[in-house]
């Protein structure tokens, strides 16, 4: 594919999951990707996945994109500034205004360095878990700053939309205060919750729905990363942590006496509180739609999902989100499709006449 707005070459520092993956996907439009890492094997791995070359003497990128670990992001970005005195280098770390403050302490060139982060990942890591569309439809941070100009930053917006993800402008304290709320605090919340599971027993655990595993997903993620993370955007997630302890005092107490006046209303104003802010989440590719959902049995064969997802296409039907739930040990799973409200009843009666049965909300 030639269909692309950077010319490269582009030299990718970290060959992990994040800059492999930008690789992979770089790499399909044709661009010149030069992997650098401290670990001959880990460029030698994302080299035989296909997300680039590795360097070599005479490189002179157009753009270097930093993808290692927040502890070590300014000291790295400063030392291909000082490499390479013709590159705009950006960064991907989930963190932006420590590594400027501390760029800015080190004397670095900020008229070629602009951060960026894009909101994307998979709990697990590494170029074996690469993925060139990772970033498709996902926004994608860019964090300007006075010693930059907009025509000099643009070769990172040009990455983005060459990735197929949706730029954002925003300075580094609004874009830090921004991923403690909807990234940072999620991740404390889902491990702390996945970490009651440790003494369950084996008969509770069996009894997890899409719920639980909704709630936890991100709960496996690695924790050395995190602790790095976490410590590095402290000051914004703490008042967010104080304010959802606050929150949660007020349901134990009025669950520690139900009967109590204003209890119930403590508990039902919870709720509904969670009902007000999860409407808020923008719906696929950043959309801010709501969706219906149905819910299939599916027998637990071999190509009966793919039968349902092709009976759907064959109905003229887009499928918004998809999610499966399947019981240990059960013959039947349960798909629930994400569709516009306009096609629910149609598609309904469609899937029922074709023998399919639809079932309930989840649990």
């Amino acid at each position: 594919m030639t269909d692309r707005r950077l010319v490269g070459p582009v030299r990718i520092v970290g060959a992990g999951l994040l800059g492999a993956s930008i690789g992979l996907a770089l790499r399909a439009r044709g661009v010149d990707v030069i992997l650098a890492d401290i670990s001959p094997s880990t460029v030698t791995l994302a080299v035989d996945y296909g997300a680039g070359r590795a360097a070599a003497a005479g490189d002179a990128p157009q753009l270097i994109v930093v993808c290692v670990p927040p502890d070590v992001t300014a000291t790295t970005v400063a030392a291909e500034l000082a490499a390479y005195p013709d590159a705009l280098v950006t960064d991907v770390a989930s963190i932006k205004l420590a590594p400027l403050t501390e760029l800015r302490a080190l004397g670095a060139d900020l008229s070629r360095y602009i951060g960026s982060h894009p909101m994307a990942g998979r709990e697990r890591g590494g170029a074996v878990s690469a993925r060139a569309d990772l970033f498709v439809g996902r926004p994608w941070v860019i964090a300007g700053h006075d010693a930059i100009t907009y025509g000099r930053a643009a070769a990172v917006e040009d990455l983005a939309l060459d990735l197929g993800a949706v730029p954002i402008e925003m300075d580094a304290a609004e874009h830090d205060s921004s991923v403690a709320l909807v990234s940072h605090a999620p991740q404390v919340i889902a491990s702390l919750l996945a970490s009651r599971l440790r003494e369950a027993s084996d008969s509770a655990v069996g009894l997890a729905g899409q719920g639980l595993r909704d709630t936890t997903r991100i709960a496996s993620s690695e924790p050395g990363l995190w602790v790095q993370i976490l410590a590095a955007n402290a000051q914004p997630l703490l008042g967010i942590l104080e304010e959802f302890r606050t929150e949660l005092d007020a349901v134990i107490s009025a669950l520690a006496e139900p009967d109590a006046p204003g209890a119930r209303r403590a508990i039902a104003e919870a709720i509904a509180g969670g009902n007000a802010g999860v409407a808020r989440i923008p719906g696929k590719h950043g959309q801010a739609k709501h969706f219906s959902q149905l819910i299939v049995q599916v027998d637990d064969t071999p190509g009966e999902l793919a039968r349902l997802m092709a009976e759907i296409g064959q109905a003229g039907v887009n499928i918004e989100d998809l999610r499966l739930e399947h019981s240990p040990g059960a013959q039947i799973g349960l798909a629930e499709i994400a569709i516009l409200p306009e096609v629910e009843h149609r598609l309904a009666a469609e899937l029922q006449s074709r023998g399919w049965k639809i079932t309930g909300e989840f649990s």
